[in-house]
């Protein structure tokens, strides 16, 4: 089973402002969520992942959004538990300080198609 875990962070001057962390701060945030993606590809349930920082914002025909997907991994699971798992280890991650974010991931499974028969 696969599963999109989504990162989402406020836009605003909440306190999820990464870009205004102290350097050794963001340093520790950064190398968390490295190992997190380490450990997923030697469980081999990595399929894939991407983070920002500073989201470009721009106009267009959506509405304003009141945040912005800081990050997401997309793993491959064998329970919907697993994927709780790593999703609560990744809000976990440390924030200012090293104090835990505990940030809310949005857990979702993913659509896939049949099994082929050879």
């Amino acid at each position: 089973m696969k599963f999109m875990l989504m990162m989402h962070a406020p836009r605003g001057t909440g306190d999820w402002q990464v870009m205004s962390w102290a350097p050794q701060d963001l340093k520790a945030h950064i190398r968390f969520m490295k190992d997190l993606n380490v450990e997923l590809v030697a469980a081999g349930q990595l399929v894939g992942a991407t983070g920002r920082g500073t989201p470009a914002v721009t106009d267009g025909p959506f509405p304003e959004a009141k945040e912005f997907l800081a990050g997401y991994w997309i793993v491959e699971v064998d329970r919907p538990e697993d994927a709780y798992r790593i999703a609560a280890k990744a809000s976990s991650a440390p924030g200012k300080g090293g104090v835990p974010l505990n940030m809310a991931i949005e857990v979702r499974q993913v659509m896939s198609a049949p099994p082929v028969e050879a």
